[in-house]
Formats: C-alpha cells, sequence, structure tokens
C-alpha cells in the first residue's frame, strides 16, 4: 500500500498527477451538478405526467362499464405502473412520512375525488400499491414499482472520451512544459570545457529563451576561464625552461662537487616539472588532432614492441581486430603515462583489450604494484596530486602524469577508471566510445 502511494520521483509524473487530479475532480464536480440537476428535472416531469396520467387513466376506467374495463387494462399500463381490478395483494400499511415521491403525486392526482388506501408490498421486487373503489363501487390497484430515473446509454461513453481528452492534454502539457528542463539538464550533462557542446535554442516561451542565453553564457565562460588559465600555466612552464637552461650551464661549468650534484638533480627534477606543466597544459587540447582509423591491434603492437625493444617488462595479451576511429597521438600519450607508472612502481605492465558494451573498446593497463587506497583512486588524477607515501620526487613523480591521461582519454571521447585489483596492483582502464 505504502508503494501505490508514493509520491512519484520524476517531475513530468507530478505535474502530471496534479494537473490531471485537478481536472478530473473540477469535470467530476461540474459533471455531478449537472446530473443533480438533470435528475431532478426529470424526475419533476416524470411526476408531473404521472399525476396527468393516473388522474386521466382512472377518470376512463371509472367511466366504463365494468364488462369493459379488463381490455382497457393493457393500454394503460406503463413501464413502472399498471392497474388491477381487485383489492390487491396483502400488504402492511405505507406511512405518508416515508411514502415515496410516486406516491404523493398519486395523492395528489385523485387524493380530492377517492378514499385512498396505501400499502406496501414486500417481496423481491418491493412495490406498494394504492387501492381506491370507483364510483360503481368496484376495487381498483394502482401497482407501482419504483424504478431509478433512467439514464442514457450513451453517457458513460461521453465521460469516458472526455476523461481520456484530458488525459491527453494533460500529457501534451506536461511534455511541453518539461521539454527545455530536459534539454537544459541533457546539455549540462554533456558539458565539456574541452569540447564545447552545441548552443541551446535560444527560442521559445521568455523564460525558455531566458535558460538557455544564460547556459550559453555560462558555457562560453566556463571554456574561455579554463583556456585562460592553461595558457597561463602553459606560458609559464615555457618560459622557466630558458633560466632553468642557463642555470644547468652554470652548473656545468662547476667543480665536481657534492653541492654540484645537489644542485644539478634539483635542476633536473624542476626541468622535469616544466616538462609535465606544459605537457598538461597541452593536453586539453588534445581533441585539435584529427581522428582517424587505426588498427588497434597493430597500434598496441607497436607500442609494447617499444618498451621491450628498450629492455622494459611490458607485454600485451588479447587481441580483438577493431578498427576504431580516435587520435592515435593522444591515445598514444594516455597509454604511455600509464605504462610508464606501472613500470615506476611494479616494474612490469601487462596490457589486455577486448570489446565492451555497446560496441565499445576496453584497453586496462595491470601491474602488480602496490596499488592505491581506495579512498584516493579518484584523486589521483587531479593535477599535482600525490598520495601520502609518494612524496618524493623520484618516486611520486609530478602529480601530473595520471591527470594528464585523464585529461587526454576526456579529450578523445574515452573514459579512465583506475581500481585496484583482487591479487593486489593497480587496474587502469581506458573504455573508448
Amino acid at each position: 500500500m505504502n508503494n501505490l502511494l508514493r509520491w512519484p520521483r520524476t517531475l513530468a509524473s507530478r505535474l502530471a498527477l496534479i494537473f490531471f487530479t485537478g481536472l478530473v475532480l473540477a469535470y467530476g464536480l461540474s459533471f455531478s451538478f449537472q446530473f443533480y440537476e438533470r435528475y431532478q428535472s426529470s424526475r419533476s416531469m416524470m411526476l408531473g405526467n404521472l399525476e396527468q396520467d393516473v388522474a386521466t387513466s382512472v377518470a376512463i376506467l371509472d367511466r366504463l362499464p365494468a364488462a369493459e374495463r379488463t381490455a382497457w387494462l393493457p393500454r394503460l399500463e406503463r413501464r413502472t405502473y399498471r392497474y388491477r381490478l381487485d383489492a390487491g395483494e396483502p400488504g402492511q400499511r405505507l406511512s405518508m412520512d416515508d411514502a415515496p415521491m410516486a406516491a404523493l403525486s398519486i395523492g395528489k392526482a385523485l387524493g380530492g375525488q377517492y378514499v385512498l388506501d396505501y400499502q406496501n408490498i414486500p417481496g423481491p421486487k418491493p412495490h406498494f400499491q394504492v387501492r381506491l373503489r370507483l364510483a360503481d363501487g368496484a376495487p381498483l390497484s394502482v401497482d407501482v414499482t419504483p424504478a431509478p430515473v433512467p439514464m442514457s446509454s450513451w453517457l458513460p461513453v461521453v465521460l469516458l472520451i472526455q476523461l481520456a481528452l484530458l488525459l491527453l492534454c494533460t500529457w501534451l502539457a506536461v511534455k511541453i512544459a518539461i521539454r527545455p528542463l530536459t534539454r537544459l539538464a541533457e546539455a549540462v550533462d554533456q558539458l565539456d570545457p574541452n569540447a564545447p557542446g552545441p548552443q541551446l535554442d535560444e527560442s521559445g516561451p521568455r523564460e525558455v529563451v531566458y535558460a538557455a542565453v544564460a547556459f550559453n553564457s555560462l558555457q562560453a565562460r566556463i571554456g574561455a576561464y579554463l583556456k585562460e588559465r592553461m595558457q597561463l600555466l602553459a606560458a609559464i612552464s615555457h618560459d622557466l625552461q630558458t633560466p632553468i637552461t642557463r642555470m644547468k650551464l652554470r652548473v656545468e661549468a662547476m667543480d665536481n662537487s657534492i653541492d654540484r650534484d645537489k644542485l644539478w638533480s634539483a635542476l633536473e627534477a624542476m626541468e622535469h616539472l616544466v616538462r609535465e606543466g606544459v605537457a598538461y597544459a597541452r593536453s586539453i587540447d588534445g581533441n585539435s588532432e584529427a581522428p582517424c582509423r587505426v588498427n588497434l591491434d597493430a597500434f598496441l603492437d607497436s607500442l609494447v614492441f617499444d618498451y621491450q625493444d628498450s629492455g622494459q617488462q611490458v607485454e600485451l595479451q588479447g587481441k580483438n581486430g577493431a578498427r576504431i576511429e580516435t587520435r592515435p597521438q593522444a591515445l598514444r600519450r594516455v597509454l604511455v603515462n600509464l605504462i610508464d607508472n606501472a613500470l615506476k612502481f611494479a616494474g612490469a605492465a601487462q596490457l589486455e583489450v577486448q570489446t565492451g558494451t555497446s560496441h565499445s573498446t576496453i584497453i586496462r593497463v595491470l601491474d602488480q604494484g602496490p596499488g592505491i587506497p581506495a579512498e584516493e583512486l579518484d584523486a589521483v588524477l587531479q593535477p599535482f596530486y600525490r598520495i601520502e607515501n609518494s612524496r618524493n620526487r623520484s618516486t611520486g613523480g609530478t602529480g601530473l602524469g595520471l591527470a594528464i591521461a585523464a585529461q587526454l582519454t576526456q579529450a578523445i571521447g574515452g573514459t579512465l577508471t583506475l581500481s585496484n585489483r583482487d591479487g593486489g596492483g593497480l587496474c587502469a582502464q581506458i573504455e573508448l566510445h
């Protein structure tokens, strides 16, 4: 019962429920008043006809010879009442306080001329009789079986058609009202600063136009803001390369000493950080590379062979024979960053490729390293984030490798997710749609 009475979860369902319920109640109230008014009019007309017809029929029977009265009974019979030339059936005296309207109407029509006796006749079909005696003393009973005011057979059909029209109009109204909100929600869900989506249609009602203009402006401001930040990072990182190079030249001219080695190591770390900063800033433009169709098996074989030629423990398992449309340089950079990360922490990497659901392609980079704490799996994809036990530059890096991989994966229309393997180690999964 609680599930049946639960408030709908969607806005469209709630609006439809409110509109349809309100319309049905309003229409039902109007229909009830109209039906009641029609019932009162029909009853008044039927009672008026009853008075006139009973008075006329009794007058005819009273004036006919006794031998001819029986032949007239079928002619005078009606749907709810008939005449009997006898004293009637045994019954109980009918109290006029609780008497039907028909009994009062008959009394009004005949009470001034005849002495009336009202009897209630019980049985499968309860009815009542009004008994009297004609001028010659012959008994006459008016046998009345009350029936409700008849209703036209087409009225329920019309009511159902009207309710169906109400339901259809409610559905159309809700659909029209919800459509702009649905488009806005879809646009927000697909909002990507790296690949600006199409502009919302700025037409329709005033409120819809205002929301579309506001969203389009917001999308443009976000894109411009992020592009400005990336350009600033790229400019700073690029400009730092010149003074670092000069410092390295001066350090090379110094005599061999422990301080010289420390300075050289620090400059190497700075140069590496600057290169990673430039690479991250450029990764936001990963979608600027023209896409092309690539034989994925050959592409991965080439990448793995390059590592094996340099003595690294990298292997590929699985073939799917797919030809995908992607940006090969961006995809290569993503895989290189993930493989380098596996080699750094585990000394070996394994690639797996398979076909996922909805015709997507899945590439996994697996290692047997220490893995990443579950609560930090999402955080390590952020720029300059390194887990607590990897603060040293030689082991923890700059904190940009995974961020660049995530940025480039998004730019080529894929998703990058990290998870810990059951047997230990990390699984970096790329799903290309």
